[in-house]
């Protein structure tokens, strides 16, 4: 996966997943929550931003240790 993904490389990624799979954002490994994404894309600059919709919970141990975070 590269470092900068487009949104080609992210469609990609998620194209054979069941599409009702909620999908969370994990931030920081010194910080490890799980956050929601909010629905609006707003493009500028050339670039796709998807912000952050609150926090949800703690990330799982077992994503940590999916991500090398542990």
């Amino acid at each position: 996966m590269p470092q900068y993904l487009t949104v080609g490389h992210l469609l990609h990624r998620l194209q054979d997943l069941d599409p009702n799979l909620p999908i969370r954002l994990a931030v920081n490994p010194d910080w490890p929550f799980t956050h929601y994404l909010a629905a609006e894309v707003v493009v500028r600059d050339g670039k796709a931003f998807i912000a952050d919709d609150g926090q949800e919970d703690l990330l799982p141990s077992s994503v940590r240790d999916a991500l090398n975070w542990s």
